[in-house]
C-alpha cells in the first residue's frame, strides 16, 4: 500500500509540471511558436474553456460540483483509515475503484448514480485548475467494479419512490438500541440528537447539516430553532416542545449531545452537528448532509427496523404524525417550510389522516 501511494504521488507531482505546447516538444524537430503566437494560442485555449463552462447546462455544473464534493469527502474518509492523506488529484485505478466501493457501501448510492459520479469526477479532474491526465484504464476499472452492482435488483432500486416516514416509536427504538458495534459514545449522543432534531424541525438533511449552535436556543418551553436557508429556500423559525419520552425528546437529546460535545471541546460557536472519528474525537467541520443521512439510516439499521429510513424520513414522518394527531396543516407547513401548493406536503397530510374518517366507517359493516 505504501509503495502504491508513493508511486501515485510521483505521478501526480509529475503531472503538475506545466506542459509545453505541442510544437515546442524537445527534440521534435518542429520550430516552436514565437512568444506572441504562443500567447494568443494560450488565450484562445483559456477562452474556449470558459465558453464551454458557460454554455454547459447549470444542472450539469451543479451535478459535477456535487460529484467533486463527494470525491473530496471520500478522500477525507480514506485518510482517516490509511493515515495518509492523498491529494484529490490522485485520480487513478485504485482510488476510482475504491470510490465506487465507498459510494456503494457507505453512501448506499444507486448504481446509476455512481456511474454518473464517475463521469463527474473524471471530467472535473481533467479541467482547470486540476488538469489531471486520468488514465483510461482507471475509468475502465471503475466501471468494471460497477457492472455487478447494476445486476443487483435491490441496489438498482435504491433512491426510488418516496422515503418511508419515521414515527416517534421508531425514534425511540433507534435511540435505545444496543450499540455493540464499537460506535464511540460521542457519536451515539450526536446521532440520537440528530435524528430527533431532524424530526422535530421536519428538516431536510441539508438543513440539519447547516444548523449552528447559535441557531438552537433553549427556553423554558423547549427549543427555539432557526432553520437556515439552504439551496435558495427561505429560512424559518420553529419551536420544539419538550417530549413525553426521553428517547424521542429532541430537547433532552440535544442537551445530552451538547453537554458531551462541550466536554470534548465543542466551544461556543460553529456547527451544531460535527464529525466524530472512530476514536471518539470531536472534529471541527460540520457533519455533511450525506453524513446526516447516513447517521439516520445507520441508526434505523442498528435498531433492527424492518423499514429503511433515510434523511427525508424525518421530514415526512413529522408531517404524517402531526396530521394523524390532529395538527392543522398550517401548523405543519410552518414547521416544515413547505409551500401551500406543495403536492408532496398534502400527500403526507393525507397519509397521516387517512384513518380519521374512512369511507367504510359507520356504514353498517
Amino acid at each position: 500500500m505504501t509503495s502504491e501511494i508513493a508511486h501515485t504521488r510521483g505521478v501526480i507531482d509529475a503531472e503538475l509540471v506545466e506542459a509545453a505546447l505541442p510544437h515546442q516538444a524537445a527534440g521534435s524537430g518542429v520550430t516552436p511558436y514565437d512568444p506572441a503566437v504562443a500567447a494568443v494560442l494560450r488565450a484562445l485555449d483559456h477562452g474556449a474553456q470558459e465558453h464551454l463552462d458557460t454554455v454547459r447546462p447549470r444542472k450539469t455544473r451543479v451535478g459535477y460540483a456535487r460529484d467533486w464534493a463527494l470525491w473530496e469527502e471520500f478522500h477525507g474518509w480514506l485518510a482517516e483509515r490509511t493515515g495518509v492523506p492523498l491529494p484529490v488529484t490522485a485520480v487513478d485505478r485504485g482510488t476510482l475503484v475504491a470510490f465506487v466501493a465507498w459510494l456503494d457501501e457507505v453512501k448506499e448510492a444507486a448504481p446509476n448514480s455512481i456511474d454518473r459520479r464517475i463521469t463527474g469526477v473524471t471530467t472535473t479532474a481533467r479541467r482547470s485548475p486540476y488538469n489531471v491526465e486520468v488514465p483510461k484504464e482507471a475509468t475502465l476499472a471503475a466501471r468494471a467494479a460497477l457492472k455487478p452492482l447494476k445486476n443487483d435488483r435491490l441496489r438498482m432500486a435504491r433512491g426510488r419512490g418516496q422515503a418511508a416516514p419515521a414515527s416517534p416509536a421508531q425514534l425511540r427504538a433507534m435511540n435505545s438500541a444496543d450499540r455493540t458495534e464499537g460506535l464511540p459514545d460521542l457519536a451515539v449522543y450526536r446521532d440520537r440528537a440528530l435524528v430527533t432534531m431532524a424530526f422535530g424541525i421536519a428538516g431536510r438533511a441539508e438543513e440539519v447539516s447547516a444548523l449552528t449552535l447559535a441557531d438552537i436556543v433553549l427556553v423554558d418551553e423547549g427549543l427555539e430553532v432557526h432553520v437556515p436557508s439552504v439551496k435558495g429556500r427561505p429560512a424559518r423559525d420553529v419551536e420544539i416542545a419538550w417530549g413525553a419520552h426521553p428517547d424521542s425528546c429532541p430537547v433532552l437529546n440535544w442537551l445530552a449531545w451538547k453537554g458531551a460535545a462541550e466536554a470534548a471541546g465543542l466551544g461556543d460557536s460553529g456547527p451544531a452537528f460535527r464529525a466524530v472519528d472512530r476514536w471518539g474525537h470531536l472534529g471541527t467541520r460540520r457533519l455533511s448532509p450525506d453524513g446526516c443521512r447516513l447517521a439516520i439510516t445507520r441508526s434505523g439499521q442498528r435498531a433492527g427496523l424492518s423499514t429503511k429510513l433515510t434523511g427525508h424520513s424525518m421530514r415526512s414522518g413529522f408531517i404524517t404524525t402531526g396530521a394523524r394527531n390532529g395538527k392543522r396543516p398550517d401548523q405543519l407547513r410552518r414547521q416544515s417550510g413547505h409551500s401551500p401548493s406543495s403536492a408532496v406536503f398534502w400527500e403526507y397530510v393525507r397519509k397521516g389522516a387517512r384513518w380519521e374518517e374512512t369511507a367504510s366507517q359507520g356504514i353498517g359493516l
